[in-house]
Order: structure tokens, then sequence, then C-alpha cells
């Protein structure tokens, strides 16, 4: 571990001789040079990576502040820290990650008690009818739902297993670096593009359902984010490459909600932490009001093959 001389008080990487912040440098952690980040000490306002962050009630400390128990304090003109992506800082980075991990399976559960007209109402499929001389069902017939409620949705214990697994271990780092709403957006939107993607490409009555595309949107952020800060890659990408083997190999798996939520799930996390400090809120929205048109068009023509 490579730590850099001098006293705690001093300033680090991306600070001046004054020990004052500047907004416009990239900020580095002052233990690991190479590791650029955007979150700081709450006492002493120096950078940070998540491998230094020590949780505090308020944000995070680093290491020499928790030791000594005391801190320089922020400056008077200090901003309010931030995460890499721009989001608040959180005391619990696993929040959000916790929720959506309750929803799955409390859902699940209710899955195995009600049974087959639960499943019904809240499959993704294009266009079908689900009992005998019943209506059409479906996106195509207006049940845009569809395409979140089936992302709660799974029937087999392995199933949701293996998903939740996966987003205990994707979506915490993921929730400390982007902050809980951009991480939510980020999950949400992948699993409704990975929806979107298998309404377009998957037969009409080919029903589909879990939270694949949404853990495999959290993969694609997650590859980005390690790019970013420049972690040694090679474990998420192997991790990746035995996902995707399974996608193309296993029966019965909607390899195009796996795709499409790993695309989605890229390209926002791109735009959440290589935006420019001025310009990281229109960029970022920009990116997911992009993603969020692309969904649309994909569903409006989809929906105008299936109807007459």
């Amino acid at each position: 571990m490579n730590e850099q001389d001098g006293p705690p008080g001093g300033p680090g990487p991306g600070q001046p001789a004054d020990g004052r912040p500047d907004p416009a440098a990239p900020a580095y952690c002052y233990r690991h040079p190479d590791r650029e980040t955007g979150i700081r000490c709450t006492r002493c306002d120096r950078p940070i990576c998540p491998d230094c962050m020590i949780p505090a009630s308020v944000g995070f400390q680093c290491p020499e502040c928790v030791k000594s128990g005391s801190g320089t304090g922020h400056p008077a003109a200090a901003p309010e820290p931030r995460t890499l992506a721009g989001g608040r800082l959180s005391s619990d980075t696993r929040l959000v990650t916790k929720v959506l991990l309750g929803i799955n399976v409390a859902v699940f559960i209710a899955v195995q008690i009600v049974g087959g007209p639960l499943l019904d109402r809240t499959l993704l499929f294009g266009q079908a009818i689900t009992q005998a001389y019943g209506p059409l069902e479906g996106v195509a017939e207006g049940q845009w739902y569809r395409l979140v409620t089936s992302m709660f949705l799974h029937q087999e214990i392995w199933h949701v297993a293996m998903n939740m697994l996966g987003l205990w271990f994707l979506g915490p780092p993921l929730e400390a670096a982007l902050g809980r709403v951009r991480y939510l957006g980020l999950y949400l939107l992948s699993g409704i593009a990975g929806g979107a993607v298998t309404y377009l490409l998957a037969a009409p009555q080919q029903a589909s359902l879990g939270a694949s595309g949404a853990i495999f949107g959290l993969f694609g952020a997650t590859a980005v984010l390690m790019r970013r800060l420049r972690y040694d890659m090679r474990p998420i990408l192997i991790l990746l490459a035995i996902n995707l083997v399974f996608t193309f190999t296993w029966k019965n798996i909607a390899w195009e909600a796996h795709i499409g939520g790993l695309v989605a799930g890229a390209v926002l996390a791109y735009a959440m932490v290589h935006a420019p400090r001025g310009r990281r809120r229109l960029v970022q929205y920009g990116a997911f009001a992009l993603v969020l048109a692309v969904v649309i068009v994909l569903l409006v023509v989809r929906t105008a093959q299936l109807t007459p």
C-alpha cells in the first residue's frame, strides 16, 4: 500500500498548497494517488477512494481521522461532499439494495402463495390469451406496466437466489459510488430496457420474468466504474463472461433482456461517471432521457407490428 508522506492535515492530490479543494480539478485518493474519486473525508475534506472510506454517522471518514479521533474540519466554504457521480453521500450504502432485494423476495413469496393468477397479471409478454375465451392481453394491448412488474417476478427458487446474489454482490459498491437516486434509476431503467428488447425481438406469446435485465445493467455499470477508477477489471470481466455463456447456452433464458439491460446499464454508468463536473446534471439527465426515449421507440414500433 502506497501512502503519502506528511502530516494528516496536509494537502493531498487534487488540492492546492493552501489545503482548499479545487472544484475544477480531478481528485485522487490521498493514500492511493492513482485512484480518482469523488468522495472526501467529512472531517478533513481529503479525497478518499472506496478502500479508504470508513462509514461515519454522516458520510465517510479517512483512516487517519478515525485513528486520531480528530480532524481539521471543513473549511467554511467547503462544498457538500458528493459521490463520484455527484450523488449525496449516505451512511448506509446498502439501503436501496436491501429494499430492492426485499421487494423481490416478497413478490417471490406472493407468487408461491397465489400462483397462476398473479403470474398471468404481471408476466411480460407481447400479446396472448391467458385463459380460455379470454381477451388478448400483453404489452401490445396497452399493459406497459408489465415491463416493471416482471422485473420483480420470479417463479423458481434458483432463479430468485441467483439474481439476488448478483444484486447483493454488485449493488452496494455502485450505490456508494453513484448515490441512491442515480443507482435506483440505473437499476430500474436497465430492467425496463431489457424488457423492451425482449418485447421487440421475442415471440408475442413468449413469457418473460425476472430481475436479470436489471442485474446485467449492474454488470455493465460495474465494468464502467472499475474502468473509471482504474481497478483490475479481470474479475468482473470473467464473471460477466461466465454469465453471458449461461445466457446463450441454457434453455428458457431471455437473452434479449440480458443484452438490453447490459447495454443500458453501461451507457447510463458511463454518462454518470464521465460527465464533466460543470455539466454533470445535464449530461446525466440527458443520458437517462435518451435511454428512455429509445425504450419508448422500441415499444411503439413493436406495438405497431402486433396491432392492426
